[in-house]
């Protein structure tokens, strides 16, 4: 819209068709991702700080600080890409293997690149076996990263790892930034443009990741789902720390649930087990395409609730929510979960609500239509002619905020890409958080996206004149 209140055309905005292009291939496209594993206090945290130049990952001298998988932008050469930092322990000798080895088969899942943190001067250590072991059969490029090689002298310590089956050992020093500068120009020359793990699995069963905080009901909706009723076809095996999928028929139609084996086992009491389980939920989230995440309808909400589901809404996966045990929820208890829901689950009124008892039995049948429609609305696209339209009217209705004494205008709007449905708009000017929330409910009452969260990118248009000064 310009200032005598007509809608800005083309050549109004002076973005230029190659410009759009870019940019919405640059928003469309998921950055490829590196994942940074290794077992607790070789320096995994530190390395990520050390790739990004800024301080970010939390870095201190005691195993077990990072307690989960977080990821940053990064960029070198050119290229922008994820760095994970999948996190270490509070290791106990007994599971520390396996939650390596664990840790190892997520990112081989989740990541298009790999690299695998020792420390030269401990060497290889039985953990750090295991570990290559697994990232020996990904298929994705590993990169072996000896850390702790201050000085010449500890490349002979480097050297001593090729025992590890991983190819050439890159010595670096992640705290001084020796040898960083040469390991990151390997791992950039082998990464895709884009990343090809996040857009994985076009074609086949669609695939539902089933999260929930412990005790929650999962295994038993898991066994309800393919017991009795439903039959599981067949199990996808791996080796014993490998994710299981199980494809199970329901209502005719074969569904893959992601990593079920993880989510099935019991979290024990050990040290190290509470990550254990964090990893096996982000992995199962990372893989899939929907999530079911179960909420125990009897017991408040809680925090662990809520940060399984920002787990997914960061992902960006479709979401049905399914609140279990609704055999022992009382008039008193609903009204309760009721006022929790309006309280605590305001943001997610969009995503469509099941009141199960997987014990019972009681409304399972529902969840494969609320699935069927978070999916159909996380693959929607909306054609750019019928999505400015609306943004037409949107805005003579309702103007953006005026903002220094200006009032931003939204010159052209464009879909760059589903799974989620990710909206570009071009702008004059910075659209505070309060109205692209308001854009997004009316994005959602006219096309619907029940069950699927939308990203709303803004793109300021440069002032006139500014790229020739």
């Amino acid at each position: 819209m310009t200032d005598d209140g007509t809608w800005a055309d083309e050549s109004d905005w002076e973005l230029g068709a190659e410009e759009v292009a870019e940019a919405i291939e640059e928003a469309s496209a998921p950055p490829p991702v590196v994942a940074v594993v290794g077992r607790p206090n070789v320096g995994k945290s530190t390395l990520v700080n050390r790739i990004l130049g800024r301080r970010e990952a939390v870095v201190q001298d005691v195993p077990g600080v990072t307690r989960d998988r977080v990821s940053y932008d990064a960029l070198w050469s050119g290229q922008r890409f994820v760095v994970q930092d999948t996190g270490g322990w509070e290791p106990d000798a007994k599971g520390l293997q396996q939650l390596v080895a664990e840790q190892a088969s997520v990112a081989m899942r989740t990541a298009d690149a790999i690299i695998l943190v020792v420390d030269a001067t401990v060497g290889a250590t039985s953990a750090d076996e295991a570990a290559a072991r697994i990232l020996q059969r990904s298929g994705k490029p590993v990169f072996l990263a000896a850390n702790k090689v201050d000085t010449e002298r500890g490349e002979a310590d480097a050297a001593e790892l090729w025992s590890l089956g991983l190819g050439e050992p890159h010595p670096v020093s992640a705290m001084h930034g020796r040898g960083v500068a040469d390991l990151l120009d390997v791992v950039v020359d082998a990464l895709p443009t884009i990343s090809e793990a996040a857009g994985a699995g076009g074609g086949g069963p669609r695939r539902v990741a089933l999260v929930g905080k412990p005790n929650v009901g999962k295994s038993s909706l898991l066994n309800r789902l393919s017991g009795d009723e439903r039959s599981v076809v067949h199990d996808v095996a791996g080796t014993t720390v490998d994710p299981v999928d199980s494809l199970i028929e329901m209502d005719g139609k074969l569904w893959r649930f992601v990593d079920t084996a993880g989510l099935r086992r019991k979290v024990g009491q050990a040290s190290g087990h509470e990550f254990y389980a964090s990893v096996r939920t982000h992995g199962a989230i990372d893989s899939a395409e929907v999530t079911i995440v179960l909420i125990d309808a009897s017991q408040p909400l809680t925090e662990q609730d809520q940060r399984v589901l920002s787990m997914v809404i960061e992902a960006g996966r479709a979401l049905v929510l399914a609140f279990n045990k609704w055999d022992l929820v009382d008039e008193d208890r609903r009204y309760l979960l009721d006022r929790e829901i309006d309280l605590d689950l305001a943001q997610l009124q969009w995503a469509p609500r099941v009141n199960i008892s997987a014990k019972t039995g009681r409304a399972v049948a529902k969840l494969v239509p609320a699935l069927e429609t978070a999916l159909r609305s996380w693959d929607t696209r909306v054609p750019t002619g019928r999505l400015n339209t609306f943004f037409k009217e949107v805005v003579a209705a309702t103007p953006p905020p005026v903002r220094g004494g200006k009032q931003p205008r939204i010159l052209f709007a464009t879909q760059a890409t589903a799974r989620p449905p990710t909206f570009v708009l071009f702008t004059t000017g910075f659209l505070e958080a309060g109205y692209r929330r308001f854009l997004e409910r009316r994005l959602r009452e006219t096309f619907g996206f029940e069950g699927s969260p939308i990203r709303i990118n803004v793109r300021v248009r440069e002032k006139r004149g500014a790229r020739s000064r």
